[in-house]
């Protein structure tokens, strides 16, 4: 769709800055000749000419204002002077692009939060940022937010301004959820975020029906466990969606697989840890990919974290992002009667079947970084961020 909207209403967690994060620059002058942009070193040659990245920079540098020096209170640039400018823009995700890990969302959010810093771009309304936001990657108008965010899914004006996000509770309103991701693949998708969702709009009727009839409801239910901090629901009506999601995508013609069989185990693991604990005390979901988004309470996380290494053996030392719940992890001891649950579940995994475990928790929206993280040399204008993976 021209607006990128959705047929749907939907909601997510914003995971902390600390754990996952885009990383981005931008800079705008006179003398640059184009806009140009580097994504995790490397240069995208056609970005300046794509419909999404176009949207978002057009659409910011239309809310420009005077960019004011705050001690001198002097006018550095004019605000129509932004439009006879060129941009710049490095960006980099500390995990997995194109994977399925939602790096087009934080990527975005991030590019949409800088120009606005930059440009001094003010709202005309509120949210009008993650309209804009949405038009490059429809997630990254939630990722603007912290805590639980909510995108509504709007459709009553002509020009979708009232498909926006919004933030249902802070990330300090249940500090106790935890998140586990586990990395199944760190490599590009075969199929797209956004080609996929196309070609099910096109031809699942599964997909209409759920946006018509499943969603709605399913909507309030977990805002309402949120509001309520009621894990049970919310876990349950996660894993719901989630499978739900996944078989609108089989319903697709032709069908798209995006979760594997190690996704799969994952999703016994869980179920058989809920059963053997008698409630809800970890949920999964999986996004366009096959790599697992595990929520649970900090209570439990330790204990989920542990069994996950006892059926799933680590290829490397840095299996974990933390060091500290690694050495919780690895130091306990689990109940016999449960590995025994799981066992009679889940097939027997290999090493290397997860890659990498992610251990977070709900974070802020986007925040500004110091010059010392700045990813362009402010002399020439050019990227100096040197992805080591893609140069060893």
């Amino acid at each position: 769709m021209e607006y990128n909207t959705p047929i749907n209403s939907s909601l997510s967690v914003t995971l902390h800055q600390d754990d996952l994060c885009a990383v981005t620059t931008v800079a705008a002058s006179h003398k640059f000749t184009s806009d140009r942009l580097w994504i995790n070193g490397e240069e995208d040659e056609s970005a300046s000419s794509k419909t999404r990245f176009r949207a978002c920079v057009d659409g910011v540098r239309k809310l420009a204002t005077d960019r004011i020096d705050p001690n001198t209170q002097q006018v550095l640039v004019k605000k129509d002077e932004w439009s006879r400018m060129f941009i710049h823009v490095s960006s980099y995700n500390t995990f997995p692009t194109a994977a399925g890990l939602a790096s087009s969302a934080a990527g975005y959010a991030a590019l949409v939060f800088a120009l606005a810093k930059l440009f001094g771009a003010i709202e005309t309304f509120p949210g009008e940022f993650s309209t804009l936001a949405r038009q490059g990657s429809g997630s990254a108008c939630r990722s603007l937010y912290g805590g639980f965010v909510s995108w509504r899914m709007g459709g009553q004006k002509e020009d979708w301004s009232d498909s926006i996000a919004e933030q249902v509770a802070s990330e300090d309103y249940w500090p106790e959820i935890r998140v586990l991701i586990c990395v199944v693949s760190d490599t590009k998708k075969d199929t797209s975020s956004t080609s996929g969702m196309e070609t099910s709009v096109a031809t699942s009727s599964l997909l209409q029906h759920r946006a018509k009839n499943v969603v709605p409801e399913r909507m309030q239910i977990i805002e309402h466990a949120i509001f309520n901090r009621d894990f049970e629901t919310f876990g349950k009506i996660t894993m719901m969606d989630s499978n739900q999601f996944h078989s609108t995508c089989l319903d697709t013609y032709p069908p798209i697989f995006y979760m594997n069989d190690v996704s799969k185990n994952i999703i016994k693991l869980v179920h058989a840890y809920n059963a053997w604990a008698g409630e809800v005390r970890a949920a999964y979901t999986f996004d366009a990919g096959p790599n697992a988004v595990l929520y649970t309470l900090d209570k439990y996380v330790v204990e989920i974290g542990a069994l996950i290494l006892e059926f799933f053996t680590p290829l490397a030392d840095e299996y974990i992002n933390n060091e500290e719940f690694l050495r919780q992890v690895m130091s306990f001891n689990l109940d016999t009667s449960l590995v025994t649950a799981v066992q009679n579940y889940i097939q027997k995994s290999k090493p290397g079947d997860i890659k990498k475990i992610y251990f977070t928790k709900s974070g802020p929206g986007p925040r500004h970084l110091g010059k010392e993280r700045s990813l362009i040399d402010i002399q020439t204008g050019l990227n100096i961020f040197i992805n080591e993976k893609s140069h060893s």
